[in-house]
């Protein structure tokens, strides 16, 4: 939406007159005399900054200025005598109403009037955004503020370009890793907080095998071993159902073109280890309350970089293993990756240049992490559970000897041919 004149004042009116409907409608009921802005006075306002945009093109820039500065100070010396309380929201959306009219005047019709709905949608939503938080508590500010940092504060300044021995690190695809696989811990917090503890083990299974079925399977080995009852052998089952399609979405993201041979190998798997976990849940006795450690802040800073670092020299062991032994020693750099975590190896397969490993070769290779995984998984529950995870060894046993079955099959056509 870019054309004439009368078109950007009428948007610049336009953009004044839906934030001062909201405005109008929150005072509806101040005694008369002590508004100092309703639904005209914005739509004026709205339409003020488009005249004053519109003239400051077509005469000098001054003008603008100077008709902007007459509206503001207006605007402070009628909310400064305003009676009683001060309205700080009501000459902050004045000043927005008068900024998105010269937006407006100054030929962005469309984005003053995108603008102005934003701004009276937030504003309707007072009640809405001082329950929602009231209800936050300091761990949830804490997880925001960090991702916030992770996504906003970092990742837009860093340099997009090939670094380091071996032009292994790519600063901005390294952090994008960090952003993507700390987003799943924060998706996976967020609905915890929303679905609540009281909805028992499935939650926490589910939850938190979005980002660190390891992590849920050492918590429920630990209680499975302290005595305590409910299907927790069935939520180890579970983490690690959703582990795959977890990992199948970072394929699908990060290195699109392995998914297909990716998913005919751990395919077979995955669809075994949602039975298994299907019927562990079935046959399981009545969950009991699931506060475990997943519902802890899940964007820790510490992690995240220790994280990167992994990546970081995974992407060096894999140029270099590439240099050293072609495409055999990529794949087992691969496997070593991300034997303790299948996302690093992911992330190490997507920053390879195109080309520089089959796309059925890196299948196996990062189906053989996922391998692996499992296998730790098993040892961890074994460990602590003491004697009581059966069920648990037999769901994620039979997972992971189909998986295994896959790797060798695939392999052995891979040599075939």
């Amino acid at each position: 939406m870019t054309g004439s004149p009368a078109l950007d004042l009428g948007a610049a009116l336009a953009a004044g007159l839906m934030i001062g409907i909201e405005r109008g409608w929150k005072l509806r009921r101040e005694r008369s005399g002590t508004r100092v802005a309703g639904v005209r006075t914005f739509t004026l306002l709205g339409g003020g900054g488009g005249l004053a945009a519109l003239l400051g093109t077509l005469i000098h820039p001054a003008v603008a200025v100077v008709l902007a500065a007459a509206m503001a100070g207006a605007l402070l010396i009628g909310f400064g005598r305003q009676p009683g309380r001060r309205d700080v929201t009501g000459i902050v959306a004045a000043l927005l109403a008068v900024g998105l009219g010269m937006l407006a005047g100054a030929g962005q019709p469309a984005l003053a009037v995108a603008g102005a709905a934003m701004v009276t949608f937030i504003l309707s939503t007072r009640r809405e955004m001082h329950k929602f938080v009231g209800r936050l508590t300091a761990t949830d500010v804490k997880a925001f503020a960090r991702y916030a940092v992770i996504v906003a504060a970092v990742l837009p300044f860093l340099p997009n370009q090939l670094l380091g021995p071996y032009d292994a690190w790519n600063p901005f695809r390294l952090w994008l890793v960090v952003v993507l696989v700390t987003g799943f811990s924060f998706v996976g917090y967020v609905a915890n907080r929303t679905i609540g503890a009281r909805n028992g083990i499935l939650a926490s299974a589910i939850i938190g095998g979005a980002y660190s079925s390891t992590a849920v399977t050492a918590s429920f080995a630990r209680r499975l071993g302290t005595g305590e009852e409910g299907p927790l052998n069935a939520g180890i089952i579970i983490a690690s159902a959703i582990m795959y399609v977890r990992v199948m979405i970072l394929v699908a993201l990060l290195t699109p073109s392995t998914l297909l041979p990716f998913i005919g190998v751990v395919g077979p798997a995955a669809v075994v280890g949602t039975i298994a976990a299907l019927i562990g849940w079935v046959r399981s006795p009545n969950a009991g309350a699931a506060d475990g450690e997943t519902a802890r802040n899940p964007v820790e800073l510490l992690p995240a970089l220790m994280f990167l670092l992994i990546v970081a020299a995974g992407a060096v062991a894999t140029r270099w293993a590439q240099q050293q032994f072609g495409e055999s020693g990529t794949a087992i750099s691969l496997f070593i990756t991300g034997t303790f975590d299948v996302d690093a190896a992911v992330v190490t397969l997507s920053g390879l240049p195109t080309g520089a490993l089959g796309h059925q070769v890196a299948a196996v290779a990062i189906a053989g992490t996922v391998a692996a995984n499992m296998a730790l998984k098993m040892v961890v529950t074994g460990a602590f559970a003491r004697g009581c995870a059966g069920p648990a060894l037999a769901g994620l046993g039979v997972s992971t000897a189909v998986l295994l079955g896959m790797i060798v099959a695939r392999m052995i056509g891979l040599s075939a041919t």
